[in-house]
């Protein structure tokens, strides 16, 4: 891919809508809209102020295309640091289309997915963690997560790693003036105990930042949360009480649920991606045994399991399985249909499950509801309440490089503790530094930086 071409493309979503927008980047943005577009007053478009809309047509030779407003962006006081034009049109499928072939006739090729923030990482205006913010906005689910991607995109992320790099580069620096004065034993020692106390206090706020990457993940992605049980325990009518809807079908005939239903929603602003599953049994019904299937396998990849039991009946050995299963998994266990006489063995549950949460509910009676909710935040909190959080790792590639930071950072301590040379142990300096840097973009590598883009939008 080359920066130096001009690009462009549908920047508002397919479909009937007020406005389409198309989009033009790059060093031909001003010649191409000057060929196709004429304003109302008959001036150019560079005569206007920049960031201007300005009324007038799209011709392809002496028909009129679309009435519309242009704007020009001059760069580098734009998305891109390039030159910009933005055309603003009746929304639909043709129109934009019509003007895109059009501008793309004139000399601009079409855009590759997110080659517009690209662009705008490429020429230095944002960093790489404000260009994943950028989709992280787009993809918001919650308040809260929106809020998130907001601070991480005005570089509040990019900022703290910033800061970890200037400590290491003191470090560093520190380590050059020791060997520059190798002759003297006492600095040398000195330099050790200096190094590992600020090593130790750099590890201990690197640490802290890592420690919210759990939560942030879920903030950004949605907690992955399955309702799993026996037919006809209640799960769909859970599922249409955490909704507020009627989004199941909830009969007292077991096996209705055939086929997985996932849902989002906002719990106190966690993105909560819900699955009500086919109910686990033995069936000949060869429908509903591909939904037993589907059930378990959503069961394996799920961040939290909600096991529904029926207080009105006995333990079965179906139910008794699922217990043995969620052992190892994060899990919540609903004894549902508080409303009947019990004949569930609790003891019994307490035996197989150590320290999970039991919640005694009555869906039917709304009995229970706020209580599940309010666990599920506090386990995505473990029970510290981070919404006024000013910064969380949301993303998993910048979990992955400071994990590899502080790992680096341990091996560092490691070597100043063994009194080992320190041209070694400015190595493991440097990685942590590399490392750091792969968070911002600053030590990345180009095919990492494609793949990264790969998921945007082709108009963002």
């Amino acid at each position: 891919m080359y920066i130096d071409d001009t690009i462009a493309a549908i920047a508002t979503s397919p479909g009937e809508g007020g406005i389409g927008i198309v989009r033009i980047s790059g060093d031909k943005s001003l010649e191409i809209s000057n060929e196709i577009f004429k304003s109302i007053s008959g001036k150019k478009i560079e005569e206007y102020n920049t960031r201007t809309l300005v009324y007038g047509h799209i011709f392809e030779g002496d028909k009129i295309i679309d009435e519309v407003l242009v704007a020009y962006m001059k760069g580098p006081y734009s998305y891109t640091r390039e030159d910009i034009i933005e055309i603003n049109c009746h929304g639909g499928f043709l129109s934009v289309k019509k003007i895109l072939e059009l501008v793309l006739r004139k000399g601009a090729r079409i855009a590759e997915p997110g080659e517009f923030t690209k662009r705008a990482f490429l020429n230095g205006r944002i960093d790489l963690s404000q260009a994943e913010a950028v989709i992280d906005v787009i993809r918001s689910k919650t308040d809260l997560s929106y809020d998130m991607a907001q601070r991480q995109l005005e570089g509040s992320l990019s900022y703290e790693i910033q800061k970890f790099r200037t400590k290491v580069t003191e470090l560093l620096a520190h380590i050059e003036v020791t060997l520059d004065f190798s002759e003297e034993e006492e600095v040398e020692s000195v330099t050790y105990d200096t190094l590992y106390s600020k090593a130790q206090e750099l590890k201990k706020d690197m640490m802290s930042l890592y420690e919210t990457a759990e939560t942030g993940k879920i903030m950004r992605d949605g907690l992955k949360t399955v309702i799993i049980g026996k037919p006809n325990v209640g799960k769909s009518s859970l599922l249409n009480a955490i909704l507020k809807e009627s989004r199941a079908i909830v009969t007292d005939i077991p096996g209705t649920t055939r086929d997985i239903i996932e849902e989002f929603v906002n719990i106190k602003g966690i993105p909560l991606k819900i699955i009500d599953t086919a109910g686990i049994r033995e069936t000949e019904d060869i429908v509903e045994k591909i939904g037993v299937e589907k059930s378990k396998e959503f069961f394996e990849i799920a961040d939290l399991v909600i096991l529904m039991l029926d207080a009105s009946r006995e333990l079965s050995k179906e139910d008794m399985d699922i217990i043995e299963k969620i052992k190892d998994k994060k899990a919540i266990i609903i004894i549902n249909k508080t409303d009947l006489p019990s004949k569930i063995d609790e003891e019994k549950i307490k035996e197989y499950i150590e320290n999970k949460r039991i919640i005694k509910t009555s869906i039917k009676e709304r009995i229970g509801i706020q209580e599940l909710e309010e666990q599920i935040v506090n386990m995505v909190y473990k029970g510290d309440v981070r919404q006024n959080n000013s910064l969380m790792i949301t993303n998993v590639r910048h979990k992955n490089a400071l994990e590899k930071a502080i790992q680096s950072l341990d091996d560092a301590m490691v070597a100043i503790k063994d009194k080992m040379f320190l041209d070694f142990i400015s190595v493991d300096f440097k990685n942590v530094w590399s490392y750091l840097g792969e968070v911002t973009g600053d030590t990345v590598s180009e095919d990492l930086i494609d793949v990264i883009f790969r998921d945007f939008c082709i108009g963002k």
